[in-house]
């Protein structure tokens, strides 16, 4: 296979990889963005029709470029995507695709990037392949004998192929809230979590959580004491979402004693049939393309030494969390991390 060089290989062209690159090409440098999508909008262009983002348009931004005004306060799943497209344009940002990331070596002071259709050596690696790629998917006693559908929000994509049906939905953060939202007319559903479901106010949204955010963020660097931290996992009030709520179905129950053959027994041990298990339990760092040059712990993170990997040097993970930078996982967040692992790959 052929091989080239580069300053830099970013890996993953969703919001964390484009706002990398951004300052990338601001840097001069010479780099290149692998994606293994066919298409632009990362992980977005997997999520369920009716998702809605929790944060108004303006801060559901990339660094440089705002995006533009939205039908309504929160942006459509399919309003996010075209302003990642569009993004992508803005800036004709070097993005190749479909290119699979197979694995990355240790090459001296430069790390190689095996793919599907060649080699590149890179002088760093920005590693922003984001979580969708890798669904947490819990263990519940006698799941594998259940005979129905077990589905990860992940693969979820509307009511359609679910009417009528019976379902569970299992989790309790803003993805189960609107899978919920979204089944109710469609299929007998119940929403399930393993604690009561934690409900932001009315008027508390995403651009206020990552204000509190950053309220904290400036008193730790100040060695001030924070305020108390908002759980970005709380759910928030988008429309289909209070919708429910103002017609009296936004319930959940707790979780069930194990899974059986055609459903679930619940803790006073009744039997219920299912057809359907939808798992809205969140997401890991998809990092299986940084082996054998790296290995994620048991929470499927990466040992860091301030913005790069303690393995290498010039690895930086991007976008998984405030352990690769603070908010970093969120669009209007992932800006600053980027910006900071730019900077600290051309001084070095």
């Amino acid at each position: 296979m052929s091989e080239r060089e580069v300053d830099v290989v970013v890996i993953g062209a969703g919001q964390a990889g484009l706002a990398a690159g951004y300052f990338l090409h601001r840097a001069e440098q010479q780099f290149v963005i692998l994606d293994a999508e066919h298409g632009p909008g990362g992980a977005w262009q997997h999520t369920w029709p009716s998702l809605r983002l929790f944060s108004p348009a303006r801060w559901s931004s990339l660094p440089g470029w705002l995006m533009p005004a939205t039908a309504d306060t929160y942006p459509t799943r399919d309003e996010a995507l075209a302003y990642l497209a569009a993004y992508e344009q803005r800036y004709a940002l070097p993005i190749e695709r479909p290119v699979r990331v197979l694995s990355t070596h240790a090459d001296g002071a430069r790390i190689r990037v095996v793919t599907h259709t060649g080699n590149v050596s890179a002088g760093a690696v920005i590693a922003a392949t984001g979580t969708w790629a890798a669904p947490v998917h819990p263990q519940f006693v006698g799941l594998e004998s259940f005979t129905g559908r077990v589905v990860h929000s992940a693969q979820y994509r509307g009511p359609a192929e679910l009417a009528g049906q019976r379902v569970l939905v299992i989790g309790g953060g803003n993805s189960g809230a609107q899978i919920f939202a979204d089944l109710v007319d469609h299929a007998n559903v119940t929403w399930v979590t393993t604690e009561p479901p934690v409900f932001l106010p009315d008027e508390v949204d995403g651009q206020v959580l990552f204000e509190q955010a950053t309220v904290r963020y400036q008193a730790i660097k100040e060695g001030r004491t924070p305020p108390p931290p908002r759980s970005l996992g709380d759910v928030v009030m988008v429309a289909s979402v209070r919708r429910v709520r103002e017609r009296g179905l936004l319930t959940s129950c707790r979780l069930f004693q194990c899974v059986t053959e055609h459903g679930v027994v619940w803790s006073d041990g009744n039997a219920e049939e299912v057809d359907a298990i939808i798992v809205a339990t969140g997401f890991k760092p998809a990092l299986s393309a940084l082996a054998p040059l790296v290995q994620p712990d048991d929470r499927g993170r990466l040992t860091m030494d301030g913005l790069h990997a303690a393995a290498h040097p010039r690895l930086f993970p991007l976008g998984y969390g405030d352990w690769t930078g603070f908010a970093s996982a969120t669009i209007i967040g992932v800006g600053r991390a980027a910006k900071a692992v730019v900077e600290a790959i051309t001084k070095s």
